[in-house]
C-alpha cells in the first residue's frame, strides 16, 4: 500500500514532524501538510509555508474558540471557519521582524489555558477552524482530522493545516503527493483510513438502558445503545442466553416505511419479521436494529429517492441521482454492540457478503451466512433485482 498506517501517522507526528493527508486514495485528490500545534516550530512553519498554498490555518475544537471569544461562520460543506484572522497581542518593543515569531506566539497563546479573549486581535497570522465534535466520525474533513490526530497523538487537540502545492503554484494531486512525501521523507495517509481506525479501535457506544420486550415473536430483552459521535440510539433484542457457542443475529437498518408502514416497495419489514420468527425458532438470537434508515441517507432523502423512483431510476441510481453513494451504511458500530453482549462468533441472517467484511475484524467471526430471501412481488421486483446486480445481494429467485 502506498499510504501510512495510522499508527505510523501517529508517531511521526509525536516526534513533531508534519504529515501529508488526503480523503482517500482516488486520483484527483489534494492533500494537505498536518501538524500538531504543541510542537509547531519555526523550521516546521517555514516548510508548510514554502510549499504550500493558502492561509496557515490552526484547526481547534469548537468550544475551544468559543471560550476565546472568536466568532465563528459556517462556509461551503459546513466548515467552521474564524470570523477572522488571529494575533495574540504584545507591547511594540516586542514586535521585531523576526521570520514566523507572530506565527508562533499566536499558536502557543491559543492553546495555552492561561489566554484570555482580551490577549488576542482580530488580524494575524493564523485562522483559526473550528472542528466538528465527533470528528471524522461526523465530518471527513482535513480539520476535523488534525485535531482528531492531535488528540489520537496525546496531545492538545490542535494542529496547523496548510494546502500542498506544486513548485509551479499549482494543487498537488494523489500521485504528485506521493512522490513528494518520498522525496521529503513525510508519512502520507487518508482520512478514510482514519476514519476506518476509530470505528475499529475507539469505543463509540455505551449501554444506557435495558428493558423487558414481550412479543408475538417471543420474550425479548431490549438494550438501548447511544452512540457518543452523534447520540444516536440502536437497539439490541436478545432472546434466550447467548452466552456460549455460535449466535443467531439479524443486523437490520431501520426502515419505517417497511418495518413499520409495511411497505411493498421493499423487502425490509419481511425480513425482519422472518428474522425474529427463525430466532424465535431457535430459541435464542440477536437482532440489532441500527438507525441507518434508507442505506444510511435518512428519511427524507429516502422519501426523495421513493420520488425518482417513480419517474423510472432504481433504488440505486436515484441515491447516485441525489448524490450518495449506493449505500452509505457502516457496521463498526454495531460491530461494537454485538461484541458488549459478549458475542464473539455469530450466524449472521442477511443476503449481503457486505454485512460480514463490515462485521469481522471487531473481534467478531461470522462462521456461518444464512439466507433470509423474501418471495418477490410485482412491487418490489426491480428493487430486489437492483439489489442483486447493482449491491450484491445474493438472491437466488428470478427477477
Amino acid at each position: 500500500m502506498p499510504f501510512h498506517s495510522i499508527p505510523e501517522i501517529l508517531k511521526s507526528l509525536k516526534r513533531g514532524q508534519i504529515v501529508i493527508l488526503l480523503d482517500d486514495g482516488e486520483p484527483e485528490n489534494e492533500g494537505d501538510f498536518v501538524t500538531t500545534a504543541s510542537s509547531v516550530t519555526r523550521k516546521t512553519l517555514q516548510f508548510m509555508t514554502s510549499h504550500g498554498r493558502g492561509p496557515l490555518c490552526m484547526p481547534m475544537e469548537s468550544h475551544r474558540l468559543s471560550e476565546l471569544g472568536i466568532p465563528l461562520r459556517e462556509k461551503s460543506r459546513s466548515v467552521l471557519e474564524a470570523a477572522w484572522t488571529v494575533s495574540v497581542k504584545t507591547k511594540k518593543a516586542l514586535r521585531r521582524k523576526v521570520p514566523f515569531q507572530d506565527h508562533l506566539r499566536t499558536i502557543r497563546a491559543l492553546i495555552h489555558p492561561k489566554t484570555s479573549p482580551e490577549g488576542l486581535e482580530r488580524t494575524g497570522p493564523v485562522l483559526p477552524l473550528g472542528a466538528k465534535p465527533g470528528g471524522v466520525l461526523v465530518r471527513a474533513g482535513h480539520t476535523e482530522a488534525c485535531v482528531d490526530l492531535a488528540r489520537m497523538a496525546g496531545l492538545f487537540p490542535a494542529g496547523l493545516i496548510c494546502r500542498v502545492a506544486l513548485p509551479d503554484g499549482g494543487i498537488a494531486r494523489t500521485q504528485e503527493l506521493l512522490k513528494f512525501a518520498k522525496t521529503h521523507r513525510l508519512k502520507i495517509g487518508t482520512i478514510q483510513d482514519l476514519i476506518e481506525y476509530r470505528r475499529r479501535f475507539e469505543k463509540l457506544v455505551r449501554k444506557t438502558l435495558a428493558a423487558d420486550l414481550p412479543t408475538r415473536f417471543g420474550h425479548f430483552r431490549l438494550h438501548a445503545y447511544e452512540s457518543t459521535v452523534d447520540s444516536e440510539y440502536h437497539l439490541a433484542l436478545v432472546l434466550g442466553n447467548i452466552a456460549k457457542g455460535p449466535v443467531l443475529v439479524r443486523v437490520h437498518s431501520e426502515c419505517l416505511t417497511g418495518d413499520v408502514f409495511h411497505s411493498s416497495r421493499c423487502d425490509c419489514g419481511e425480513q425482519l419479521e422472518q428474522s425474529m420468527r427463525m430466532i424465535q425458532s431457535e430459541g435464542r438470537g440477536v437482532i440489532l436494529y441500527m438507525r441507518q434508515e434508507g442505506r444510511g441517507i435518512g428519511l427524507i432523502n429516502k422519501l426523495r429517492a421513493y420520488v425518482l423512483q417513480e419517474k423510472g431510476l432504481d433504488t440505486v441510481d436515484a441515491n447516485q441521482a441525489l448524490g450518495f453513494k449506493p449505500d452509505l451504511r457502516h457496521y463498526g458500530i454495531g460491530a461494537q454492540i454485538l461484541a458488549d453482549l459478549g458475542l464473539r462468533e455469530i450466524r449472521l441472517l442477511t443476503n449481503n457478503p457486505k454485512k460480514i467484511v463490515g462485521l469481522e475484524g471487531y473481534k467478531l467471526r461470522v462462521v456461518d451466512r444464512i439466507p433470509i430471501e423474501i418471495t418477490p412481488t410485482s412491487l418490489n421486483k426491480k428493487y430486489l433485482k437492483a439489489k442483486k446486480e447493482k449491491l450484491g445481494h445474493v438472491l437466488t429467485a428470478e427477477m
